[in-house]
């Protein structure tokens, strides 16, 4: 029977966005996106916005991936650190999620496993290996476009799963960008997939800050906001 407290939350919130479409057409390999959610009210600090999400964002995985899946997440400390899930568990996240530490980046191999990260203006990349069915999510901000988290993630493919660059289809999804941002990090992480190899990368050129009506921005809104939701898996 499924739990009352997530059903008090309505219609699922994930989105189905076209830009996905090229990681969705994978067999075996699904990505989503959950935007702003409507009419909830987050003009406050970071805690508690999350804290009105929880619920939302709980069914939204549930919807995408079933109540019993094992979701990770990374803490997001705005670096450039990939690591491979499982993971030693450590805290759990607001969202009862397995948090891997100091940790911008995840990436995995292993079947039923959810890879979860949050944004409000970095970029969210999501990454699906053609070839061996290994996938990735990237939390790519200034600092972590910086430290090359996109080659990074690349790198942790290849020696750990036998990745192929050449095979990796790569999304950045809606984040932040110029005349709202002084720095194009978007241009700089399309650099950094041609230079990891990666030919298949599509960028969804949606821009945060100019639609508050879909998408939360850190910037715009002087840091009181929610956060969206990337998730990504790869099917049992």
């Amino acid at each position: 029977m499924a739990n009352p407290q997530r059903l008090r939350y309505g219609p699922r919130v994930t989105e189905a966005l076209s830009f996905l479409d090229s990681i969705n057409s994978l067999p075996g390999i699904r990505a989503s996106w959950v935007g702003r959610v409507p009419d909830l009210p987050l003009a406050v600090g970071r805690d508690e916005a999350m804290a009105r999400l929880r619920g939302y964002h709980q069914q939204a995985i549930d919807t995408f991936a079933g109540e019993a899946a094992p979701v990770w997440c990374a803490e997001q400390v705005h670096g450039n650190r990939v690591e491979i899930v499982p993971y030693i568990s450590f805290p759990e996240t607001y969202e009862n999620l397995s948090s891997v530490p100091h940790t911008d980046g995840l990436v995995t191999a292993q079947q039923g496993i959810v890879l979860s990260i949050h944004v409000a203006d970095c970029g969210p990349i999501w990454l699906a290996d053609r070839g061996t069915g290994a996938v990735g999510l990237l939390h790519s901000g200034k600092k972590g476009t910086e430290g090359d988290i996109f080659g990074m993630a690349i790198r942790k493919m290849t020696a750990a799963f036998g990745t192929r660059p050449q095979d990796v289809i790569a999304v950045l999804g809606p984040c932040i960008r110029p005349p709202d941002y002084e720095i194009d990090f978007a241009a700089e992480i399309s650099r950094q997939a041609s230079r990891a190899g990666v030919t298949a990368f599509h960028d969804c050129g949606l821009n945060t800050a100019s639609d508050l009506e879909s998408f939360y921005s850190y910037r715009k809104e002087l840091g009181k906001t929610g956060r969206m939701m990337a998730l990504i898996t790869r099917d049992p």
